[in-house]
């Protein structure tokens, strides 16, 4: 079974925890507030209230055995994540995933040592602006720096057309990686076919930099 150290139990945290153990994942819970340990006892296999500033503390929670070790410590306390993701890394942390707030924070935290940096509230507000900006974005999600995971509604444009005819790599910089079809009442994902003309109802998985598919719909 795997196992992930979670140090900061606001929402992000606390929803983070319960996600991880409903996926099989054994969950250490740390946070300064016994309130919010006492919350996530009853479903995380172990939560402990403690300060992870505090190298020896942490160090009794041993973050080198964890296979995820994630820092969630809340935006009051900037200063904390820092020094908290800092000493996980030089605690042996495997795999070390920081919360960011800001460009500047982000930095500092992979100074420090993080190994991944998320930022939960711009990344939902990016997946909501492309749902929100053009009707079809059905999801957007970022895949590393600058290239998008977008799923899309077929156009109409796009219907009894095929990826030879559309030329989106060479037009847009966009690429079709997978096609979502209901077959025989089934939902399906099928590698995409350069012949094959699209059908009504197909969502489409487009891989592209951001602003690509922005770009290609305004055209459309």
């Amino acid at each position: 079974m795997k196992q992930a150290l979670i140090v900061g139990l606001g929402m992000f945290g606390t929803s983070l925890a319960r996600a991880l153990t409903e996926r099989g994942v054994e969950v250490l819970c740390v946070d300064t507030n016994p309130e919010l340990v006492q919350a996530v006892s009853s479903f995380a296999a172990e939560a402990v209230a403690f300060d992870a500033s505090d190298e020896a503390s942490l160090a009794q929670v041993h973050p080198e055995r964890r296979d995820l070790c994630v820092c969630a410590i809340g935006q009051d306390s900037r200063d904390a994540s820092i020094v908290a993701t800092a000493l996980l890394r030089q605690l042996g942390a495997k795999l070390l995933v920081a919360r960011a707030y800001d460009t500047l924070h982000e930095r500092i935290l992979r100074l420090v040592g993080a190994h991944e940096v998320v930022n939960p509230e711009q990344a939902f507000g990016e997946r909501l602006a492309a749902r929100l900006a053009f009707r079809g974005v059905l999801d957007q999600v970022p895949l590393g720096r600058d290239l998008f995971i977008t799923e899309l509604a077929v156009p109409p444009h796009f219907v009894g057309r095929n990826l030879v005819e559309l030329a989106l790599p060479k037009r847009y910089r966009v690429s079709v990686v997978a096609v979502r079809r209901e077959v025989r009442g089934e939902g399906s994902v099928l590698l995409p076919d350069p012949t094959a003309p699209f059908e009504e109802g197909d969502v489409l998985v487009l891989a592209a930099k951001r602003g690509s598919v922005d770009e290609m719909l305004e055209k459309l």
